[in-house]
């Protein structure tokens, strides 16, 4: 993706993401959100879904990214936002790194208070059964990066009944 800094480490499923990640994740708690990334693009603005959401936590970096169907990669403290997205330079198209996103900017300042995996456990059929997302439960609301099929997917509020809450560090 010409990411500075970024070396996903995909893991498939809610288990390999706790055992990975779960108890960084739970020590981000008590932290305040002091600043968060997404990538978007020059000529429209519009959100490139594609890259991974970056999170600061009072200078501790989450990086949060789905890819495919069911993968997951969190990573600590590795993307340069600062630096310029490399590798586009024959598209039509230019990413750059973004502070500007207005489900992300209300948590700006926000202590966190805990987070959660949430796993898709659908009552039927479902090809996404298992997947996982990461919830950031903050005092008035929850923020969540799910995946969106081969994308992220920033949601706020509850999630759906669908999902399992596991909550880490408690």
């Amino acid at each position: 993706m010409g990411i500075s800094g970024f070396e996903p480490s995909f893991l498939v499923g809610f288990e390999a993401v706790r055992q990975a990640h779960g108890s960084r994740l739970a020590a981000l708690a008590g932290r305040r959100l002091t600043g968060f990334a997404v990538v978007r693009f020059a000529e429209d603005g519009d959100w490139f879904a594609d890259c991974p959401v970056v999170l600061d936590f009072d200078g501790i970096q989450v990086e949060v990214c789905h890819w495919k169907l069911d993968e997951l990669s969190v990573g600590w403290d590795t993307i340069d936002t600062a630096a310029d997205i490399a590798g586009w330079e024959r598209s039509e198209l230019t990413p750059q790194w973004s502070q500007r996103d207005e489900r992300l900017e209300p948590f700006v300042g926000q202590e966190l208070r805990e987070v959660a995996l949430l796993e898709w456990r659908p009552a039927g059929r479902d090809l996404a059964a298992g997947t996982a997302a990461v919830e950031f439960a903050f005092a008035g609301d929850c923020l969540w990066i799910a995946n969106g099929l081969d994308e992220n997917c920033i949601e706020v509020g509850g999630a759906q009944p669908d999902y399992v809450r596991h909550r880490l560090g408690r």
